[in-house]
């Protein structure tokens, strides 16, 4: 925050009615916690000055832990206002059944920073980390609260975080990971990247379910495999109309809209891949800013 001198600018929630400077984010917690998540800062912040080679060469729970905190602060600020906004007109703030036991494995898994909690088997998350291109004074960071997604991009790297997807997205996006290893990323290419990552939240029809168990010696978590039942896939339909909106949302920047991704009787615009042969487009060959 200090580096990139952002800590006036304001990040809004969620109805966009009341937003926060970002220097005032504060998360409450114990002495304990505070110093563990000090520890894993200065893990993170030497691994940072790395570049991808340091962020690639992190185990991937520190990158979960770290990219969780971060999801998980912006989430507590979302229910204390929801909570207050609430109470002013005289109503209590209640959570679905499905978004409290999301949340609630979420909050058990972050308590693995101070508690003995380990991942078995199947990881709970998908993390990708690769190489891009940004210009040395660009950061770039977005999250999904409600969905539990993080996007962060700056100084050669760039990552994203499905937080609790049981790394069913990650396996729905391995051949664009796999025909992009080894490349560099153009930031319009990242953001393609976050907005596929993200559609496949949406239209994923089964939620992440855990096998929880408590030993003598602590508490261990294994993500159970998202397999399709008889009539209904793990992904729902994609709907090339709904995602291109989601991407021109990501792409506004460089001013392409809707209407420049989807154009009749042609392929939708992508960055990641030439639509009719479907090989990896060459970051060096994309003649944007970056």
């Amino acid at each position: 925050m200090n580096h990139f001198d952002f800590g006036n600018d304001r990040i809004e929630m969620m109805d966009k009615s009341k937003s926060y400077q970002y220097k005032d984010l504060q998360l409450p917690c114990s002495p304990r916690v505070k110093k563990a998540f000090e520890d894993l800062e200065e893990q993170i912040q030497a691994a940072y000055k790395k570049g991808y080679e340091g962020m690639a060469a992190l185990d991937e729970q520190l990158i979960f832990l770290w990219a969780g905190r971060m999801v998980y602060g912006m989430l507590y600020y979302e229910m204390r206002y929801e909570t207050s906004r609430l109470m002013k007109k005289g109503e209590n703030f209640d959570l679905s059944a499905s978004l409290r036991e999301r949340f609630g494995n979420f909050h058990l898994m972050m308590q693995s920073i101070v508690e003995p909690i380990s991942f078995v088997g199947k990881k709970p998350w998908t993390i990708a980390v690769f190489p891009l291109k940004y210009s040395a004074d660009i950061i770039s960071y977005r999250d999904d609260t409600i969905n539990l997604l993080f996007q962060f991009g700056v100084n050669g790297f760039g990552f994203i975080a499905c937080l609790q997807d049981n790394g069913v997205i990650g396996e729905k996006q391995q051949d664009i990971l796999k025909k992009m290893a080894g490349h560099v990323l153009h930031p319009v290419q990242f953001e393609e990247l976050f907005a596929r990552f993200h559609y496949s939240d949406y239209i994923l029809q089964y939620k992440a379910e855990y096998d929880i168990q408590e030993m003598e010696n602590g508490i261990t978590i294994e993500a159970l495999p998202i397999t399709a039942k008889e009539n209904r896939p793990v992904f729902g339909f994609w709907d090339e109309d709904i995602f291109a909106q989601l991407l021109a949302n990501y792409w506004s920047v460089y001013g392409i809209q809707r209407e420049d991704i989807l154009k009749f009787q042609k392929p939708p615009l992508s960055f990641l891949e030439n639509p009719y042969t479907k090989d990896f487009i060459l970051p060096e060959n994309i003649d944007l800013p970056f």
